[in-house]
């Protein structure tokens, strides 16, 4: 009989600055152990032990990990694939921005095609529990965001009409048995028949229920609130406008202290001036920067993928006969416009980037760095470029 014999793997990061992101620390100094965050601190104040093997990443910024919880796909691969390759492919472009952890989310198809693009990130989700990256650097999938088919017709976007449905408790119970309990974001029209009975449903579940997709009144918006719903996608985009008579969805969403907000911050999406009055209407551990991102991420202008549909690309922008379809934001990206957008600094925009997607989505441990959880974490420039992404505390 031979014993395991267990190593210890200490490593000390240290830089000019951290932030985690609720706390800013100087002269910061983070030791991990086998993967693990064991200490958060000032190195003013503490010895390093002897025995670690000290990385000195100089005037960079430590961070945690960027989360991003819309994302239909990236480097010419769409997530409705569901393939190992394709996940791969994407999750190796996700970590070169900062991402480590991500919602592949679906976009309204047949049945069958959104029920087997479920079975297959529920199997990627599982794999990546186990997986060893072998000095691959990879952004772990943590459940799914499933946006369709339950959205208004007036405000589908690029949604295939003929595949959306009414709400139902029964429909909704297949997509949660073939995700196998992993749906951790579902984006909902509160103003459909059976909408309420499928938000408490979900909400009972663990979900976080999104109000998106929407031509909602105030009313209707608030009944989607008080079912259970927590949440909003891409807020302004694919929404009932506002209008100082008829507030409607818009309303509630920026004036419920109780309802945390996503937005698409590319300049493009929505104009930078409503990302600062959407920062000012929620408060600051409620906004999420999400990029809604697209096979075309990262790739040139074309023709590419979005779920059962064709997209055409000009100049970064992505449109299906005309009608806006996605991005090709990347999530760091997003962080360094909204600095430029809102006039403020990097610790100012990180939040929205990292620990508050993690609550949304229900990631306990993720989003920020303290004691005990695992190493998920970048280095920034003070500018938001990124320098280093350290996934379970690989890539050192």
């Amino acid at each position: 009989m031979f014993s395991v014999l267990h190593i210890r793997v200490m490593i000390a990061l240290t830089a000019a600055t951290l932030f985690t992101p609720l706390e800013r620390i100087e002269q910061a100094l983070l030791l991990l152990e086998d993967g693990v965050i064991r200490e958060v601190r000032s190195r003013a104040a503490y010895e390093i032990p002897g025995d670690c093997r000290v990385i000195d990443f100089g005037d960079g910024i430590f961070a945690p990990g960027l989360i991003d919880i819309h994302i239909h796909g990236a480097a010419g691969r769409d997530v409705m694939n569901g393939d190992p390759d394709s996940l791969a492919a994407i999750e190796r472009f996700l970590a070169k921005h900062a991402v480590t952890s991500y919602l592949p989310t679906t976009i309204t198809a047949p049945v069958d095609s959104t029920l087997a693009a479920l079975e297959s990130l529920a199997n990627a989700i599982d794999a990546a529990g186990k997986r060893e990256d072998n000095g691959e650097l990879r952004a772990r999938p943590r459940g799914i965001h499933i946006e369709g088919p339950f959205l208004s017709h007036a405000h589908r976007g690029v949604h295939p009409p003929e595949n959306l449905l009414p709400p139902t408790v029964e429909m909704f119970e297949q997509f949660w048995e073939a995700s196998r309990g992993h749906i951790r974001v579902m984006t909902i029209a509160p103003e459909l028949p059976g909408a309420p009975e499928v938000i408490t449903e979900a909400a009972r579940r663990g979900v976080c229920v999104s109000l998106g997709h929407s031509d909602a009144d105030f009313q209707a918006s608030r009944a989607g609130i008080a079912a259970g719903a927590r949440h909003a996608t891409h807020t302004f985009n694919a929404m009932r406008p506002l209008r100082h008579r008829d507030p409607g969805i818009l309303g509630a969403v920026l004036t419920d202290s109780n309802l945390s907000a996503d937005i698409i911050a590319d300049g493009f999406h929505v104009d930078p001036a409503i990302v600062q009055l959407f920062l000012r209407a929620k408060d600051p551990d409620q906004a999420v920067f999400i990029t809604d991102s697209t096979a075309a991420t990262g790739m040139p202008d074309g023709i590419y993928r979005i779920g059962t549909l064709e997209m055409e690309v000009k100049h970064g922008v992505c449109r299906v006969r005309g009608t806006l379809a996605g991005s090709t934001l990347t999530l760091d990206q997003a962080v360094r416009n909204v600095m430029q957008f809102a006039h403020c600094d990097l610790e100012q925009v990180l939040r929205p980037a990292t620990l508050n997607p993690a609550r949304v989505a229900g990631l306990a441990g993720k989003g920020i760095l303290e004691v005990g959880v695992e190493a998920d974490l970048v280095v920034l420039s003070p500018q938001g470029e990124v320098r280093n992404t350290i996934i379970c505390g690989a890539g050192i």
